[in-house]
C-alpha cells in the first residue's frame, strides 16, 4: 500500500509527492548507513537513484549490443538517409556533421568505429 505525502522530509520543504516504503535490511548495514548519513531516508533515496541509473545505462548497452530489428534498418540505412527522411526545419543545428565519427553495426558485436 502506498501513502503520499506532500512534504519531503529528507529536504526540510516542499517537494514532489513522496511514497512511504517498508525496507527490511540486516542490523550491519543499518550500523553503516547510520555511520554515513543521519538520515537514512535521504541515504537509501540515492542509493535507489544511483541503482536506477546504472540499470538504465546497462540497458542501453544491450540495447546497443542487440538492437530490436525493426531498428536494425535504421542503423543499416545510416545517418545520412535518417536525415535526409526529417523535414527541414528539424535539420538545423541538430548535428554539427564536421564532428561526426563513422561507425558500423557488426553482428553479435555491436556498434564499431569505422565506414563500410
Amino acid at each position: 500500500m502506498w501513502y503520499y505525502s506532500k512534504y519531503d522530509h529528507t529536504e526540510g520543504g516542499a517537494a514532489m509527492p513522496m511514497g512511504r516504503v517498508t525496507v527490511t535490511l540486516p542490523v550491519d548495514i543499518l550500523s553503516d548507513i547510520d555511520h554515513a548519513e543521519k538520515n537514512r531516508s535521504a541515504f537509501i533515496l540515492e542509493a535507489v537513484r544511483r541503482e536506477l541509473s546504472r540499470r538504465r545505462r546497462l540497458n542501453l548497452r544491450k540495447s546497443l549490443q542487440n538492437p530490436h530489428v525493426e531498428s536494425r534498418g535504421n542503423a543499416e540505412a545510416g545517418f545520412d538517409t535518417w536525415a535526409g527522411s526529417l523535414p527541414e526545419e528539424d535539420l538545423s543545428g541538430l548535428v554539427d556533421s564536421s564532428t561526426l565519427t563513422p561507425v558500423r553495426w557488426i553482428e553479435r558485436k555491436g556498434w564499431k568505429e569505422g565506414g563500410k
